[in-house]
């Protein structure tokens, strides 16, 4: 395994990243202390395919907007867990799209199990074996997936404890919030700015995505 992976988002890990976070400032201390614990719940045993189309039936979604549609999507495989790609493929694109995905939406999830399909994707044991970065080079060439879906993936199925998705709103805003700014960071400013939380950075996203609206 690439030395450069981190996959540590143990209940020890997440004890230290807390204490880490918490010696960076005053406003760091003061909302882990409101927030409490870190409750991150990876599903680590999904397959890189699955957790794509997963990962882009909520992109720009709330989340039960994305729970709705996803629910939708899943119901026509109930004899499954989760459609294999040929499954999906197979199955009529108006029923599909009848979920509430949005014709690009749905053109990328079915772009991904034809990658699948093809061996462009990697299985789970393949995709631990490489980088962060090697996986965003590899999996954004595909149509819709952009570097948000792929750290997403990193977070939730690679169980990755460094990854800090700086395109995501939520993140932004929420320092934002935290630092009672007047204007959220660019993406450039946050990756540089979240360099200091390193190795934790999977945490910091964990308590950034937690600060309410004010």
């Amino acid at each position: 395994m690439s030395q450069n992976i981190k996959a540590d988002l143990s209940q020890d890990a997440y004890k230290k990243a807390v204490i880490f976070l918490s010696e960076l400032d005053d406003s760091w201390a003061q909302h882990i202390a409101t927030v409490g614990p870190c409750r991150h719940e990876a599903k680590s045993n999904r397959e890189p395919y699955e957790a794509l189309i997963r990962a882009i039936a909520y992109q720009q979604l709330h989340t039960k907007a994305g729970d709705a549609i996803l629910k939708r999507f899943l119901a026509l495989y109930p004899e499954v867990s989760f459609p294999e790609p040929e499954q999906l493929l197979q199955t009529d694109p108006e029923l599909q799209r009848a979920c509430g995905f949005s014709a690009s939406k749905l053109a990328t999830i079915r772009g991904i199990a034809l990658a699948k399909v093809q061996g462009e994707i990697p299985s789970l044991e393949e995709a631990k074996c490489l980088s962060d970065e090697a996986l965003v080079e590899k999996l954004i060439p595909l149509r819709g997936v952009g570097r948000w879906t792929v750290e997403m993936f990193l977070i939730y199925s690679l169980e990755r404890s460094d990854v800090l998705p700086v395109d995501d709103y939520g993140i932004r805003e929420g320092y934002k919030r935290l630092k009672s700014l007047e204007k959220a960071p660019t993406s450039s400013q946050m990756r540089k700015i979240g360099e200091m939380w390193s190795p934790f950075r999977t945490i910091a996203a964990w308590y950034l995505w937690r600060l309410p609206n004010r």
